[in-house]
C-alpha cells in the first residue's frame, strides 16, 4: 500500500508544475500524516470513536488527493483507488469495533 503511495505521488509530482505541484504535494503530505494519526488516535489513545473519526477524515483527504493526482497523472490517481477502498473498508470496520465496545 504504501509502495503504491509513494510511487503514485512520485510520478504525479514529477508531472505538476508551480500552484499545482505546491497544492498536491500539501495534499500528499496531510495524507500520510493523517494515515498516521489514525494509528495514534485507535491504538495510543485506545479510542475506537477518534479512530471512526481519523478514518473518515483520512476518507476525504483520500479523495483529494486522488482528484489532484488525477490533474497531473490519470495513472497515478489510479493507483491510488485501492489504498481509497482499503481506508474506506478500514473505516467501515473501526465503525463495526467502536460500536461493539460501546466506547
Amino acid at each position: 500500500m504504501y509502495t503504491s503511495i509513494a510511487w503514485s505521488g512520485g510520478r504525479a509530482l514529477q508531472r505538476a508544475r508551480g500552484p499545482e505541484r505546491r497544492g498536491l504535494a500539501v495534499s500528499l503530505a496531510a495524507n500520510l500524516a493523517l494515515n498516521a494519526a489514525w494509528n495514534w488516535a485507535f491504538f495510543a489513545r485506545r479510542s475506537p470513536w477518534g479512530g471512526v473519526l481519523g478514518t473518515f477524515v483520512l476518507d476525504v483527504s483520500n479523495a483529494e488527493l486522488i482528484r489532484r493526482t488525477r490533474r497531473s497523472d490519470s495513472t497515478a490517481a489510479n493507483v491510488l483507488l485501492p489504498y481509497a477502498g482499503w481506508c474506506l473498508f478500514a473505516t467501515a470496520l473501526n465503525v463495526s469495533i467502536a460500536r461493539r465496545n460501546r466506547c
